[in-house]
């Protein structure tokens, strides 16, 4: 088992004392999670910096998580006294939403004002949350770089939403350790820690064991195995003979089965899977 995964680059440290210096200059904070791992996603360090100011907490990734799950997540957010909107910030599914919610935000905060001021924001989230594609659906354009691995958003950026919204970025930032060995898995898994510092061989097998248990249906029916077997190296080398991953000599080519499943995962090839749930 990969027992404990850390990655906090220099940058990300830099990240932190970058939003820490400006937080006094905006209004509202807007906090992208990854609806598969809304808790996991959770920057326990953005919570304790950003503390009383009103926040926004959108689940990213919608379509790729399981539809119930993310309701649920919703509900127990805006339970906590947030505002929840759920997006698909690829397609820009549910960015009207938010541009709604941030004007009504916006006026509210003006009504009693003789002199109108815009409302400035902040928008947060660890890499790979989908930041940089929600700030160029809330743009129109190409403001901020995108990329499929964490960590491609560099400085801080002044934009100018219109409406008298102006929107300060920051780059993700992961924090230095993971007290629970499960969130740097599940962040590992959804892509937010970079591939090339993990062992693909050893993630892709914690994956399967975590899909032979919460979504076993899905794993059979994608990789048409007849049952699940009695370990994760079993069925993992199932899944290989299935797809036809043997190398010379009948070896098992674990790394391209295990790449296999984890881009098959991210892509919801698989199907729609969420790795947490509410706790009822």
């Amino acid at each position: 088992m990969i027992e404990n995964i850390n990655w906090y680059p220099g940058h990300m440290k830099k990240t932190r004392e970058l939003i820490s210096e400006n937080l006094k200059l905006v209004d509202l904070v807007v906090e992208v999670l990854d609806a598969r791992i809304p808790l996991s996603s959770q920057n326990p360090i953005i919570g304790d910096l950003i503390k009383d100011k009103e926040k926004i907490i959108i689940l990213n990734k919608a379509d790729l998580a399981d539809e119930k799950a993310t309701k649920d997540w919703a509900e127990y957010f805006a339970s906590l006294g947030y505002h929840v909107l759920t997006l698909n910030c690829n397609k820009g599914d549910g960015v009207k939403s938010l541009n709604s919610l941030l004007e009504k935000i916006r006026d509210d905060r003006n009504k009693d004002r003789e002199r109108k001021r815009p409302l400035r924001l902040m928008i947060v989230g660890i890499p790979n949350v989908g930041k940089s594609s929600l700030i160029n659906r809330l743009t129109g354009k190409k403001a901020a770089k995108t990329g499929d691995k964490p960590g491609v958003t560099r400085g801080k950026q002044w934009l100018t939403l219109g409406s008298d919204i102006m929107l300060l970025d920051t780059p993700g930032i992961l924090w230095p350790k993971f007290e629970d060995p499960k969130v740097g898995l599940d962040l590992a898994f959804c892509g937010s820690i970079k591939d090339e510092i993990m062992d693909i061989a050893s993630l892709g097998l914690e994956l399967i064991q975590r899909l032979s248990e919460v979504h076993p249906d899905l794993l059979m029916a994608r990789y048409k195995l007849e049952q699940i077997e009695e370990t994760p190296l079993l069925t993992m080398e199932a899944i290989a003979g299935k797809r036809g991953f043997i190398m010379s000599g009948k070896r098992i080519d674990y790394d391209r089965t295990a790449k296999t499943v984890l881009d098959e995962f991210r892509s919801a090839t698989i199907g729609r899977i969420s790795l947490e749930l509410v706790d009822k």
